[in-house]
């Protein structure tokens, strides 16, 4: 008899737990609170137009890479339409106050070679330093899809520095410095906290070879619900979980808001753990635990523009490119200045299918503080009031006066401006705060801020941004080691690789 599981949450990391058991005899059934599933692959289509909400840019979709072995197996890495940057230019860095333009090569000899034509006197360093990434990657095994021996997934303690001393430790040069942690918006990095083999794993994973989804990254939340279902499961949107009845540490059921009861031999929260926490039965976790839970650092939220541009008239921008004010801002980005006007933000035009010279949506997103919208908090999507319609807007075009500076003909070659704060965040990925990649990881704490993926509940395991990894690549990752407390240790990773060496 084929056995169940429950997953609550279809995010990311819901949706890749899910295709996991499926694909391996489990009968899968998928709760999402939302009409769209895919959380952070989500898009809204606005006057015939795709935006993305959260997934951007991807690593790990080069051939060799962990997600293109992970939707190999899964058979679904050839129906994904996917645009590779070019090597030659893979990221650009803009610093208004000097003027100052700096484009960044993928590949590691690429890398390498790219920011020794503006530092020659620190290549040296720069190579030893890019040396350091790779070998930070070759001990997490997880990451190149390696068999694991023990329950960690990593030596912690050769990595347990932060990812600005990293730097420091190769790097003399300020300016320098500063640059090698561009990457910062994609972990929301925290000076003195953040992880080294956060900063490493991120880094080199974007080094061999960043992708685009075409036409936006909704297709890929399709496709696992896909497998999901073609394997006997299903995937209900529009299903919210509103309670788990736990009774001796073992669950028994979930039911939704409408009073539905969904019951299976397992079970994955793949939302955040807080929000988790909230619907079990009172007294199921330790007060001690709830107070960690919700006491956790979080990372920075985001404020999002997207741009409806006029046909044939803002051209098409083929990498990611970033937006710094001035210097010295790089590892507190969330931060802004006294008229409310970002310090700093990543841009890109996303691509279309048959990509031509010019693009169609520019995207700007910036890190920012939930502390800005907390005035807001206890209100709903479209009825959050005059005051913060007006704050929005007014945030949306200081992030436009700034990118002017940089395309002076910017605001001639816009349609339509629509924007989402970390309130639409928040009430759209069910995450607390609008915390764009969960918990941050503190390498001065990392038994606190890191959480496992089994519980004290013996058959309710975690899975999502908040438990190990984050974004596009890490959450599969993490999702394999959640499938792989219940089907075994190594069982998925020994499939992946056999089925892409056939």
């Amino acid at each position: 008899m084929s056995k169940t599981c429950v997953i609550i949450g279809g995010g990311i990391g819901g949706l890749f737990t899910g295709a996991f058991l499926a694909k391996n005899g489990y009968e899968v059934t998928v709760l999402e609170k939302n009409a769209i599933i895919g959380g952070g692959l989500q898009c809204f289509r606005r006057h015939g137009k795709v935006f993305e909400t959260g997934m951007h840019i991807a690593g790990g979709f080069i051939e060799g890479g962990s997600l293109n072995k992970i939707c190999s197996y899964l058979g679904i890495m050839d129906r994904l339409k996917i645009q590779h940057v070019p090597a030659e230019c893979m990221d650009e860095l803009y610093y208004r106050r000097t003027g100052e333009v700096f484009r960044i090569a993928s590949g590691r000899e690429g890398f390498i070679d790219s920011l020794s034509e503006y530092f020659p006197e620190e290549k040296q360093g720069i190579t030893a330093y890019v040396n350091e990434l790779y070998r930070i990657k070759d001990e997490v095994k997880l990451f190149s899809l390696q068999e694991q021996s023990d329950d960690s997934f990593m030596n912690w303690e050769k990595l347990l520095v932060p990812a600005d001393e990293l730097i420091e430790k190769f790097i003399s040069n300020e300016k320098l410095r500063e640059i090698l942690a561009y990457l910062n918006p994609l972990y929301s990095g925290v000076k003195g906290h953040t992880p080294a083999y956060i900063h490493a794993l991120l880094n080199v994973l974007y080094i061999n070879g960043a992708s685009r989804f075409i036409g936006g990254a909704q297709q890929l939340a399709a496709l696992l619900k896909e497998v999901i279902e073609n394997n006997g499961g299903q995937v209900l949107a529009g299903c919210e979980a509103a309670y788990i009845d736990v009774t001796d540490r073992h669950l028994n059921f979930v039911e939704d808001t409408d009073g539905n009861r969904f019951t299976a031999d397992c079970y994955v929260s793949a939302i955040h753990p807080a929000m988790m926490a909230k619907m079990v039965t009172t007294g199921t976790f330790r007060k001690s635990f709830i107070h960690r839970l919700n006491e956790i650092p979080l990372t920075s939220s985001a404020f999002s523009v997207y741009i409806d541009l006029k046909p044939d008239s803002f051209p098409y921008i083929d990498h990611t490119c970033y937006f710094m004010e001035d210097y010295g801002n790089m590892w507190n980005q969330e931060k802004h200045n006294s008229d409310k006007a970002p310090v700093s933000f990543m841009y890109m035009t996303p691509p279309d299918e048959n990509q031509g010279r010019f693009a169609s949506r520019l995207l700007i997103m910036c890190l920012m503080d939930f502390e800005e919208v907390r005035k807001w908090e206890h209100t709903e999507t479209g009825k959050r009031g005059e005051e913060y319609e007006h704050w929005k807007n007014h945030f949306a075009q200081q992030a436009i006066n700034l990118l002017s500076h940089r395309y002076p003909g910017l605001r001639s070659q816009i349609e339509r401006v629509y924007a989402a704060s970390p309130l639409t965040i928040r009430d759209f990925y069910n995450t607390k705060n609008g915390a764009i990649y969960g918990y941050r990881k503190d390498c001065r704490d990392m038994f606190y801020s890191r959480l496992p993926v089994y519980t004290k509940v013996d058959n309710l395991f975690l899975t999502g941004q908040n438990i190990i990894l984050h974004g596009i690549c890490g959450v599969p990752l993490t999702a394999i080691i959640t499938a792989e407390e219940i089907l075994g240790r190594n069982v998925l990773i020994r499939a992946i690789n056999e089925a892409v060496s056939q």
